[in-house]
């Protein structure tokens, strides 16, 4: 048995493959402070469908990939640990600093000119726990200046007396020479025994003072709180008989041990959504897609990432909460638009989020206390979402609580019927998602009609019809596993291990070629030392040779910006050959990104950092489905067309009782216990051979359109 579990903001999501590849799916509401009993209840529920107890089931599973939130909520919550800093002398305001960056870090691009909104993130190391050393290391490397070890011990006495539980060392230089960094660390460690620490030489060994102290920072002030959960939850599934391999997704789209999660907490910031883009690729590559828009719309928020020619778009400079993180990452968009997003009137307009209702207290129709009108409640009163069958009938959601919340605060205020408020609600959340795949897709240069949308989370299939057919793109798609897409990915994902080293050089400018001035034998050198590295990593997780897969890659720039762009190399010998074509690609994946013409190779460019990664293959089994080979009659209701306007009969159908090849028109709704996928008037879908629903406009639709 394999499972793969993540945790949302409101539920808790589970994928169990068993050997021959028979797949079930399970959801349990994700409990808040005590994030584990979500997990064994989603355990216990995919158990029951096997017809075993959790325990059973937990003694049949070889391998638990695990996507966890735990890392995000401690930066968005500020509740990480007392965190005490280590700089060189005279940079030890460069966390307050931040380049400028902070000032307008997490700002919304339509926000940005509201300069009232504008102010430095609260800090996670206030300005009393910072020390600064006597010491300096060049940009070469050279030792100028020699630590002061007397001193690194008083500092260290003094931060222990204030309170700190863990340590963050980040001196200039320290990536061309980390030897004071290792000093300083071995003083810590013989200071205050068990104490974690976080050399900035080790966890972003790259240019740029302030991103890599703010990612040791960051690194440390995770720490207790990440490590005690992991440690916490893989203690407590052994206890109730799991004694396979238990593992951590992270933000680059691998999984990793818990040894190195725990070493490398910063690296889990983004672990949730990283699975579902994972998993969408994995599927992709199967039904022959290689560019796709991956959206999770879940209870709290909508995540949107772009996959070009099956590689996700990755970057190495990422926000979380207000600080820069400094290792690369599976690019995710997020913005507060989900299935619990609250409705309201404001100034005679109705607003859907940012906030949201959580699972506790959840929208109106779970009858948990909520008060206020959410995206759901509005599902629920179209007729969208059948309240009797929600969660496969296992949770009944009140439809009248839900109509009255509406009519009161949404449908009285704007003159409207209580159906027309929902369907108002629906359509602004959906243009508002919409919105936000035009950025990621237009605003970086690409063109939505090459792309196929993967709709995944709890919400995703109900909505896909809306947010897709805003954006205009050719086909969707609900993945099997939608309902726990995310969770799937975590199960799915290969072993991940990456290393990095800055290594500054220039190339090219005015008349020369891009890439003459790179000196491929450094780069040759440094790219053999951080292989050796990863593979070193891969046999100490027990990766056999011929399942390791390395992929190398380059951040590259022009001459004076700050902003790099992760290039890919290609294996074998580093040559001047070599170089020019990763300079042109580099050209290519700028103009792409940046606009036609914006390419300024008179310049010349810089290599700031190369990078290698390590894959190890997760052998896991594909899914194997059995369908029926004919469908049942279809139920029937009437629900409230939201884009049509009026009432309509509507098809309902049960995922699992549909045959391969099965089509369906819309308007219909096509049910499975964990979700519901909708399908708009003017829209048909598909069930495919692999048991995916495939939604497209209907031709005369498209032609109606133009």
């Amino acid at each position: 048995m394999f499972l793969g579990v993540d945790i949302g903001g409101t539920f808790t999501d589970l994928v169990m493959l068993d050997g021959d590849g028979g797949l079930v799916t399970a959801k349990a509401l994700s409990t808040p402070g005590e994030l584990e009993l979500g997990v064994f209840a989603a355990v216990a529920e995919a158990a029951a469908q096997r017809g075993m107890t959790g325990e059973e089931l937990l003694a049949k599973v070889t391998a638990f990939g695990h996507g966890t939130t735990q890392a995000t909520n401690a930066v968005i919550e500020r509740d990480g640990a007392r965190t005490g800093l280590l700089a060189t002398r005279g940079f030890g305001d460069t966390l307050a600093i931040q380049r400028l960056m902070g000032f307008t870090a997490g700002v919304p691009v339509d926000r940005l000119g509201w300069y009232s909104r504008r102010r430095y993130p609260a800090p996670i190391v206030p300005r009393h726990l910072v020390r600064e050393l006597r010491e300096r290391v060049d940009h070469a490397g050279k030792i100028l200046l020699p630590l002061d070890e007397d001193e690194v011990r008083k500092a260290v006495r003094e931060l222990v007396a204030a309170g700190v539980e863990t340590f963050a060392v980040a001196l200039l230089w320290s990536f061309r020479n980390p030897e004071h960094e290792h000093r300083v660390g071995r003083v810590i460690r013989e200071e205050a025994p068990g104490a974690f620490v976080s050399l900035s030489s080790e966890i972003a060994p790259v240019l740029g003072e302030y991103e890599r102290t703010a990612t040791a920072a960051l690194n440390s002030y995770l720490a207790p709180k990440v490590v005690s959960y992991l440690d916490g939850i893989e203690q407590m599934l052994r206890k109730r008989g799991f004694k396979g391999a238990f593992s951590i997704l992270n933000s680059a789209g691998g999984v990793m041990p818990v040894a190195e999660a725990a070493r490398r907490p910063v690296t889990l910031v983004t672990s949730g959504p990283t699975g579902g883009v994972m998993g969408s690729i994995h599927l992709a590559k199967k039904l022959g897609y290689r560019n796709i828009i991956t959206t999770d719309m879940g209870g709290t928020s909508f995540d949107v990432a772009i996959v070009v020619e099956g590689k996700p778009l990755m970057s190495t400079n990422h926000e979380a909460g207000g600080f820069h993180i400094a290792t690369p990452m599976v690019e995710v968009r997020a913005i507060g638009a989900g299935g619990g997003s609250i409705a309201r009137v404001v100034d005679g307009q109705l607003r859907i989020g940012p906030d949201s209702a959580g699972a506790r207290p959840g929208p109106v129709c779970y009858g948990r206390g909520g008060t206020r009108p959410t995206v759901t409640d509005a599902d629920v009163v179209l007729g969208i979402i059948d309240p009797d069958t929600f969660l496969g009938g296992k949770m009944k959601l009140d439809r009248a609580a839900a109509a009255l919340a509406i009519e009161e605060q949404i449908a009285k205020p704007l003159g409207l019927s209580v159906e027309q408020a929902a369907a108002g609600m629906r359509r602004i959340v959906d243009a508002q998602m919409a919105d936000t795949l035009r950025e990621v897709t237009i605003g970086r240069g690409f063109d939505p009609r090459d792309f196929v949308i993967f709709a995944y989370g709890g919400a995703g299939p109900v909505h896909c019809a809306g947010y897709g057919v805003e954006l205009g793109v050719p086909r969707m798609v609900v993945p099997v596993t939608s309902m726990a897409h995310s969770a799937y990915g975590a199960l799915a994902a290969d072993l991940q291990f990456s290393t990095e080293r800055a290594l500054l050089m220039r190339g090219g400018g005015g008349d020369r070629d891009a890439s003459e001035g790179l000196d491929a034998a450094r780069i040759q050198t440094a790219f053999g030392e951080l292989e050796a590295e990863c593979l070193d990593a891969m046999s100490r997780a027990g990766v056999e040779a011929a399942d390791i897969r390395l992929v190398r890659s380059a951040d590259l720039r022009y001459r004076r910006q700050t902003n790099d762009l992760i290039i890919p190399l290609d294996a074998g010998a580093v040559t001047a050959s070599s170089l020019a074509d990763l300079a042109a690609r580099f050209e290519q994946t700028y103009e792409q990104t940046y606009g036609k013409g914006s390419a300024f190779r008179e310049a010349g460019i810089e290599l700031t950092t190369v990078r290698v990664e390590a894959f190890g293959k997760a052998r896991r089994p594909e899914i194997a489905l059995h369908a029926p080979t004919e469908a049942p009659a279809p139920g029937r209701r009437s629900i409230f067309e939201p884009v049509v306007g009026r009432r309509m009969d509507c098809a309902v159908h049960n995922w699992r009782d549909l045959p391969m090849g099965f089509t369906v028109e819309g308007p219909a709704v096509i049910e499975h216990p964990e979700t519901s996928v909708f399908v708009a008037a003017g829209q048909v879908a598909r069930l495919d051979a692999h048991s995916n629903i495939t939604i497209e406009q209907r031709q005369e639709s498209r032609d109606g359109r133009r």
